[in-house]
């Protein structure tokens, strides 16, 4: 069977909903960012800062590659991982590409709410949040509009409302088969 691809924003609920969704059809969830943690063995801003943004993307796009051999799995890439090289050309290639589409209104609630802290919006205020979301956005949705399967998300605050999604992308997955 094909990867299931969780695409989107920072924010975006990937791996909230990805491990709901891999739970739900029994498969295997692997996060991107962890994978390329746990094989470099170390934190993804260590080795942005030893090997620049650039160096980064290469070693996530040969992990990415690798993480995308894997049978059965739900893979949720890093917002950035699709806008890079062939990268989203490749995604829609070898498995089913699930663009998690929210509104910056909802991506900034998502982020205020999370747990982990995440460099590129630590210390902004609200507005400056907002007007990073949208600049930001406005970049990377042509590259996230080339997923297969585009599927609105709201707040994502309850349980149930997670489980709906996955729920949803299971139903379009099942559609999808080819």
């Amino acid at each position: 069977m094909k990867s299931i691809i969780l695409i989107g924003y920072m924010g975006a609920g990937k791996t909230t909903v990805g491990r709901h969704l891999a739970q739900k059809l029994g498969r295997t969830f692997y996060d991107l960012d962890w994978y390329i943690e746990t094989r470099y063995r170390k934190p993804i801003h260590q080795i942005f800062s030893e090997s620049g943004e650039s160096g980064f993307r290469e070693i996530e796009r040969e992990m990415l590659h690798e993480a995308a051999a894997f049978e059965d799995i739900v893979l949720s890439c890093g917002g950035g991982t699709p806008c890079y090289f062939d990268n989203i050309d490749f995604m829609n290639e070898v498995g089913h590409t699930v663009y998690l589409k929210c509104s910056p209104e909802t991506l900034a609630a998502h982020l205020k709410m999370g747990r982990s802290i995440r460099p590129l919006i630590q210390g902004k205020t609200p507005e400056e949040l907002d007007a990073f979301i949208r600049e930001s956005l406005k970049q990377r949705s042509p590259f996230y509009e080339k997923a297969r399967i585009i599927i609105d998300v709201p707040y994502l605050g309850a349980k149930e409302r997670v489980e709906n999604i996955a729920a949803v992308i299971a139903g379009k997955i099942a559609q999808d088969k080819d």
